[in-house]
């Protein structure tokens, strides 16, 4: 461990966004992930912190299972943000103990990106007693270590991040073909489909593919921005200008903020609507035919040398990713949606690919913003048997102890999950407004004054189904209906059910 060799280098600092509670609150002794956007914010900001926890012996944190949390993190982390570092929570010798994390982080990054990191990574320790964090910063690759002195926490930490950038969104339905020889071993099946996945990404830079960039509406009177990139054109646009006059300019150097003329920064409003730049998979089949000078359809037969059958594998990918608002979009889309979506067909692929030949999972991606958390995150679920199923719960629940959320509330079910622009708004406003029925009516009631009584304070809000609702005659059976009706909204507005409130019919 080395400090600054001499008084004319400022010490670094660390910055920290993410509450303090999901870093101090941290059992001990664990090992917390630190996640930032080296990209797009300033080095050694941390936005976010994940637990580890894959551990391959008892030394608990000084041994993750690395390759295991690269599998994991990886389906969480939207394109865009990074690991930054590792900090050791419950350390009781920062001399010994602080380059650990350090070292530990930078070999995640590496299974998850490919290659080390070529931005400022920081280890750290929490002090077990005092809770203080010390921590040390490396530069880049190979650099000095040096100790940093001083630790910031964010003001308006959302704010900082929203300000800074924006989300791109992308979805895109596949059917990929896949024949099978009658004979084909099961290791062979698995060589064919993982051929076929790496095909298929390797296609997202081809000559016949484009991407329809589009900024979020709110009405559909609403005109907005739209430009069409060509996928042989996006492997070359890494050098791009930043911040130029896009007035002028091809649709390659045109910049994300001129998608989104208006932001908000505002967490919550996020939660509820987010905006996202909508980036859409154009697919041109008929390319070929163009270029031989021919309008006529052709096909080619490809006789099958022996005997083959055909699944059709469905895939639904939806990726998130971060950009800065400056940033080219055919940069964006480039360096952050392209690979984004290569790593979400590479992650559906691992899930697949052990039943092939059964039932394949319906893989789903959800997008996240949950309480506690600044940055969005995707959990992929399989919808076969809905979300209560079992293997569906232990999911959630390992989500909520990587993420330090409290383990009494949904906060990851389905429908918690974001929601982009005014259509997808507008089919789920009933489930969140609640149309025209009352809410929360106790808080405007005086108290009535009979003696005796007990009163319990609601956590939550709730619908006040109410006798003769909608014109039905419940003499006889309203009591006991209508109070089931309310006490039915609650677990849905709670989010604790996304079943409907059973009707008077």
């Amino acid at each position: 461990m080395e400090n600054a060799a001499d008084g004319s280098r400022r010490s670094p600092s660390l910055r920290l966004l993410c509450p303090k509670k999901s870093i101090l609150s941290s059992p001990l002794p664990s090992l917390l992930w630190l996640v930032g956007s080296p990209r797009f914010l300033q080095p050694v900001t941390v936005a976010a912190a994940l637990r580890c926890l894959r551990f391959l012996s008892d030394d608990g944190p000084f041994s993750p299972d690395l390759p295991h949390e690269a599998d994991e993190i990886r389906g969480l982390l939207v394109r865009g943000f990074d690991i930054v570092g590792g900090l050791f929570v419950g350390s009781a010798n920062f001399e010994s103990d602080a380059s650990r994390p350090l070292e530990l982080a930078g070999e995640l990054r590496q299974r998850l990106f490919g290659e080390r990191a070529s931005h400022g990574m920081v280890g750290g320790c929490v002090d077990a007693s005092t809770g203080d964090i010390r921590f040390l910063v490396s530069e880049s690759e190979g650099s000095e270590v040096v100790e940093g002195q001083e630790v910031l926490w964010g003001d308006e930490p959302g704010r900082s991040l929203l300000e800074k950038g924006c989300l791109l969104r992308c979805e895109l339905q596949l059917q990929l073909p896949l024949y099978l020889p009658s004979d084909e071993t099961m290791s062979g099946i698995e060589a064919r489909f993982s051929s076929l996945i790496e095909s298929t990404a390797a296609n997202l830079r081809g000559p016949h593919v484009s991407y329809l960039v589009e900024g979020p509406t709110a009405t559909f009177d609403e005109s907005h921005h739209s430009v069409i990139l060509h996928g042989n054109n996006l492997n070359s646009v890494s050098q791009l200008p930043i911040n130029t006059n896009t007035n002028k300019c091809s649709a390659k150097i045109v910049s994300c903020s001129e998608f989104l003329p208006t932001k908000r920064h505002d967490l919550s409003s996020i939660r509820e609507n987010a905006d996202a730049i909508q980036i859409t998979v154009l697919s041109n089949q008929s390319l070929n035919i163009s270029k031989a000078g021919s309008t006529v359809p052709m096909l080619k037969y490809f006789p099958a040398p022996a005997p083959a059958s055909l699944r059709v594998i469905d895939l639904k990918l939806d990726i998130l990713c971060y950009s800065s608002m400056d940033l080219p979009v055919a940069v964006a889309v480039s360096e952050l949606v392209i690979p984004g979506l290569a790593d979400q067909l590479s992650i559906m692929k691992k899930a697949i690919v052990s039943e092939l030949l059964t039932q394949q999972p319906q893989l789903c991606p959800y997008h996240f913003v949950p309480p506690g958390l600044l940055i969005p995150l995707t959990a992929i679920y399989d919808t076969r048997y809905g979300e209560i199923e079992e293997k569906q719960s232990e999911l959630r629940r390992n989500l909520h102890f990587r993420l330090g959320l409290p383990l009494d509330r949904p906060l990851l079910r389905t429908s918690n999950a974001l929601t982009f622009g005014a259509m997808e708004m507008r089919d789920r406003s009933s489930s969140k407004s609640g149309s025209s029925l009352l809410r929360d009516v106790h808080k405007e009631i005086p108290s009535s004054g009979v003696s005796g009584g007990i009163m319990s304070l609601i956590d939550g809000s709730y619908e006040y189904y109410h006798y003769l609702h909608d014109g039905i005659d419940d003499n006889g059976w309203g009591c006991a209906y209508r109070s089931l009706q309310t006490i039915m909204s609650w677990y849905r507005l709670q989010q604790y059910s996304s079943i409907n409130v059973p009707s008077h019919r």
